[in-house]
């Protein structure tokens, strides 16, 4: 039998507010234990939690941005159970009137393939504590300082169809939270996280499989490995016989498999009613045309703009808008371009520029461990580069040259590309008469290679190009030394 997997995300994103959802405390990661969590967090008898306002107004703005609808009136509701790191015994969260109903997130698929993910909803909640296992002996400690720190659920429905699609989105999230500045999508620390609901079920079928969910994924890596061995898991399963449980799952990445942590609840498990001390949210439109107007350009229409206005693939567009920052790094070396290229063509150098921003510098920011937002090269220094390769001033083989200098910090200034070249003499020799004297000398010093091009080995051709760059130490103009050989040797 074929079968189908089927999965849906829900991403747990704290909030980039400096301080609680209902109280003043700091959401500061890195304090010593129990030091950010005062009486609103702790539940000490007689304290009312207060909501915040930059809370609210993040969940708005991702609404926005997904194309959800944003409710006039929401309400925060009690979500019972009981964990040694929920001091309250209940966590306050939105059930029944979530702020952010419906919405999309548009992906583009490794193959390069669009695809769109639904969303059911997105809604506000505090997290719990966090217990602590490693440094104590038999027993467990509680560290509080998470508890009550600002998140936003965002639930999709369950459209993927493989964990590459489920890791797609995963990623198109992620940069989006940080996109519009809402989350800072810090996954070690916690600030990014996917709880991944799998089953399978028959290739053909409209009914759903029994659902497990895998908790806490906090790596894109463990999300994709954590899908792959829940579906073999329980497609061995169905094909034994047997039946899936309904159940929450673990990831173990040093066995790298899944196993139960507990079985699923349902929603009537948590017995959830409004929380009395907490009015209904109310939004009002004022509110959501103000955030409106300040959200960016949103990834989605960037990529547009790039494949519509500037002509690049789409694959291309996908990439330079993986992140925000390096989506403006490249806005920037194109408008830099645009004052250097005759007649201000955006289009003329979008190319080059795409590849070096994609290519050469992101392999150094790579290497260097470095986000590009940090980098040595600014974007007026590498789009002045860029327009001297498109002048012919240098070659692509030189750039390279010019660019590690530029990294070094040899020169500095917009114009640090033409400092360098100035003071290293690497401007391309593009003189017709001084290239093809060297030439000339060349095809007369070799007179076996000239009979063997001229015999139909046409591979002897890079052999006087290999020569002629070595002749003028690589700054001869490759395009002109081609036309120049082509010429030469046919006669």
């Amino acid at each position: 039998m074929e079968w189908e997997t089927v999965i849906g995300i829900e991403t747990h994103a704290q909030l980039s507010t400096r301080s609680k959802i209902f109280s003043a405390a700091s959401t500061a990661f890195g304090a010593a234990p129990n030091t950010q969590a005062c009486a609103v967090d702790i539940a000490l008898p007689g304290v009312l939690p207060v909501p915040n306002r930059g809370a609210v107004e993040r969940a708005i703005r991702f609404g926005l941005s997904v194309g959800g609808a944003i409710a006039a009136r929401s309400v925060f509701a009690r979500k019972n159970y009981f964990y040694p790191d929920l001091p309250k015994g209940y966590q306050i969260s939105q059930f029944e009137a979530p702020i952010v109903q419906g919405g999309t997130i548009q992906t583009v698929l490794p193959d390069g393939t669009e695809k769109t993910v639904r969303l059911t909803r997105a809604h506000l909640e505090e997290d719990a504590g966090k217990s602590l296992h490693e440094d104590f002996h038999g027993m467990t400690g509680i560290d509080l300082n998470r508890a009550g720190t600002p998140l936003l659920e965002i639930v999709s429905e369950p459209d993927m169809r493989s964990a590459g699609e489920a890791v797609a989105y995963a990623r198109t999230l992620h940069a989006l939270v940080r996109w519009i500045d809402i989350c800072d999508g810090n996954m070690q620390e916690g600030s990014f996280r996917c709880d991944a609901n799998v089953s399978v079920r028959p290739a053909g079928s409209d009914r759903l499989g029994t659902r497990c969910e895998i908790k806490n994924l906090n790596s894109f890596r463990f999300l994709e490995r954590a899908i792959d061995f829940e579906v073999r898991r329980q497609i061995e399963i169905l094909e034994d016989g047997g039946r899936i449980d309904q159940e929450t799952r673990l990831y173990d990445p040093d066995r790298d498999e899944t196993r139960s942590l507990r079985s699923k609840e349902e929603a009537h498990d948590y017995r959830y009613f409004p929380d009395p001390d907490l009015l209904p949210l109310e939004v009002k439109d004022e509110w959501v045309a103000a955030e409106r107007a300040a959200l960016p350009e949103l990834p989605a229409a960037k990529r547009d703009r790039f494949v519509c206005e500037l002509g690049l693939t789409a694959y291309d567009a996908a990439t330079l808008t993986g992140s925000r920052e390096t989506a403006d790094y490249f806005d920037a070396v194109t408008a830099a371009l645009v004052l250097r290229e005759p007649g201000g063509d955006a289009r003329a150098g979008a190319k080059t520029a795409a590849n070096w921003v994609m290519g050469e510098l992101a392999g150094a920011l790579n290497r260097a461990e470095l986000e590009i937002d940090r980098s040595p090269v600014s974007a007026q220094q590498l789009a002045g580069l860029i327009a001297r390769i498109r002048d012919n001033t240098i070659s692509g083989k030189i750039a390279k040259e010019v660019f590690d200098a530029l990294w070094a910090g040899e020169a500095s200034g917009d114009d640090a590309a033409d400092s360098i070249i100035q003071a290293k003499g690497l401007r391309q020799i593009t003189d017709t008469g001084a290239l093809e004297s060297i030439i000339d000398g060349i095809i007369a010093a070799n007179p076996a290679q000239v009979a063997e091009f001229r015999g139909g080995r046409e591979k002897a051709f890079n052999f006087f190009v290999g020569q002629a760059m070595k002749a003028t130490k690589g700054k001869g103009n490759p395009a002109a030394i081609s036309e120049i050989l082509k010429r030469k040797l046919a006669g």
